[in-house]
This record gives structure tokens, sequence and C-alpha cells, in this order.
């Protein structure tokens, strides 16, 4: 069995891409079980990770794949979140989207995607760019 960790923003078309670039993974897709993880920064309506629109298109597109997912949540940091996802799971593999952002963003709002990559201690694929703030 492969394990991925996919972190999920709010984004639906980063949450797609991600997912379509998952399911291109060599070998059989059956083989291969993803933990979807959604961190929740606020969330006063108590909604779940099951609730977030991304979330559900990323587990649209990897079930049609044959893929075995999983919905996972938490609240906090992401990057720290995704890491502890793929530590809990002992994955093979961490999947975060990458998106366009000045040196000035971040500096001020961080990178979610460099963490992952420097702190992740395991390996990572980022997915295609979108342009964000």
């Amino acid at each position: 069995m492969y394990n991925v960790v996919l972190g999920v923003d709010e984004d639906e078309e980063r949450a797609r891409a991600a997912a379509r670039e998952i399911t291109e993974l060599p070998g059989d897709g059956g083989d291969i079980h993803v933990t979807v993880i959604h961190v929740f920064q606020d969330n006063p309506s108590g909604a779940s990770a099951t609730q977030v629109a991304s979330v559900r298109e990323a587990t649209d597109v990897l079930e049609a794949a044959g893929l075995a997912v999983d919905v996972t949540e938490a609240s906090g940091d992401p990057a720290d979140a995704i890491i502890a996802a793929g530590e809990e799971v002992e994955a093979d593999l961490l999947v975060v989207g990458g998106r366009k952002r000045s040196p000035a963003g971040k500096a001020l709002f961080g990178s979610v995607t460099q963490t992952v990559i420097l702190n992740g201690g395991r390996p990572v694929m980022v997915t295609g760019v979108v342009d964000g703030e």
C-alpha cells in the first residue's frame, strides 16, 4: 500500500489539480490510499472537512480513479497539520498545491508549501501553481 497525504485548502481548482496528479502516480490505483486533510483556521459554524467544497472535489476525483480515500481535519497551522498527518499514516508522499506569491507575500504570510518541503521529512509533490495573493 502506498500512503499519500493531500493537503487541501479552500481553492477548488487547486484541489482538483492536486487530486488529478495523484491519480497519475505509477502503479495500480487500488494500491494507493489517500488521506485528504483540510485544516480549519477559523470555523465558527463547526463545519466538518467533508462539507468543504474543495475537499469534496478532491475526493470525487480520487474515488472516480479507484483510489481509497479518507478525509480528516485539523485546526491550527496548516503545514504542521499536514506534516503530523503524514507521520500518523506513515505517508510515502505529501502532496500540496503550489501558488504564486511575491517575495513580500511569502514574508508576510509564510508558505505552507515551503514549510512542508523543509520540515516534512518525507517526499513532497507540489502540484500546479495557481496565482494567489
